[in-house]
């Protein structure tokens, strides 16, 4: 078996809004695309917390995993993901002791310690509680203990949630995330699709460090990455104009809904943007099947990951779905 045979392939969904239509469009599309995806042979399906972003719909995370477990059938949902600082650890056990509950063996919680938006709107969720000191790696301990048997003994309780088998990852942009899922011997899920600076520093240092735990005997490196597929190299330049427009309204803060592809990105962005926009990009992989398998087969080599999760802001909804089509097709 090859390396990219062997390799699990999974979505991560923003659940952008496009031009032209509204977050419940986004939400049905999603649906939609989760039931594709299950037969296409994906490993799991993850949504991202962020706030106050017109073009992103994925706040209520939690509500939208439920959405998306209750319309599949095998299927791994989850989030990719929460941001801890925003939440007490009590209430996520809550919310996915609850989901686990429902759809028993198919749920994942990855966790961040970013607020997932700016700090305004960080305020805004956190209250008198923004200005508290958040340890990520103790706040991590405290819902494996809420999630533990042995806490049924304690004074609070996550009910559900108590004894269940819910695999927690850390999701991290930066090295100081690589150390925490090395030091608690948890799975690790890198960025790589926005932040791909400290990638290859990032794994490196938690593979060097991992510690085996009950839950992971040995490291686990999720990498997430752009995926834009499409039957020809040239179709699919075209199609990622939309993400490099989605890019450039988050380099220069001018954000907008996700906009449809144009045939020149030169009449749109200047040469500074442009650099910004395809530094972020670095992990992305556009083309048609050969040059995108070609590309996949160079980044395993590379880097050794054991998954790969795609994102993929396309604007037309069925272009979207047959992006992820032909990309599961690389690794049959």
């Amino acid at each position: 078996m090859t390396k990219l045979e062997s390799t699990k392939y999974s979505v991560l969904d923003l659940a952008s809004v496009t031009q032209g239509h509204t977050p419940a469009d986004s939400f049905r599309n999603s649906l939609d695309l989760a039931k594709k995806v299950e037969e296409f042979g994906y490993t799991r399906y993850w949504f991202a917390e962020h706030h106050n972003m017109a073009n992103v719909a994925s706040s209520a995370t939690a509500i939208l995993i439920g959405h998306i477990a209750g319309g599949t059938k095998t299927m791994r949902v989850g989030s990719g993901g929460i941001m801890l600082p925003n939440h007490a650890p009590l209430i996520v056990a809550e919310q996915f002791g609850t989901l686990a509950s429902l759809y028993p063996g198919r749920i994942d919680l990855g966790l961040g310690r970013a607020p997932g938006t700016d700090q305004l709107t960080a305020h805004a969720i956190r209250g008198e509680n923004f200005k508290a000191v958040h340890n990520f790696p103790r706040d991590i301990q405290r819902l494996q203990q809420f999630f533990s048997a042995e806490n049924s003994h304690s004074n609070v309780r996550a009910i559900p949630g108590e004894g269940l088998e819910i695999p927690i990852w850390v999701l991290g942009s930066s090295t100081d995330s690589a150390m925490v899922a090395a030091e608690l011997g948890l799975p690790y899920a890198f960025a790589s699709h926005f932040a791909p600076t400290y990638f290859m520093d990032a794994i490196r240092l938690y593979r060097e460090n991992f510690k085996p735990s009950a839950s992971l005997d040995k490291p686990y490196v999720l990498s997430c990455v752009n995926v834009v597929a499409a039957d020809t190299d040239e179709e699919a330049e075209r199609l990622a104009t939309s993400v490099k427009q989605f890019f450039m309204g988050v380099v220069t803060g001018r954000r907008q809904l996700l906009p449809p592809p144009v045939d020149n990105m030169e009449d749109i962005w200047n040469m500074h943007e442009e650099a910004a926009v395809n530094q972020m990009l670095a992990y992305s992989f556009i083309g048609g099947p050969a040059k995108i398998k070609k590309q996949m087969e160079a980044f395993l080599d590379k880097t050794g990951v054991d998954e790969v999760m795609a994102t993929s802001h396309i604007y037309d909804h069925q272009a979207r779905v047959h992006s992820y089509k032909l990309f599961s097709e690389i690794f049959k």
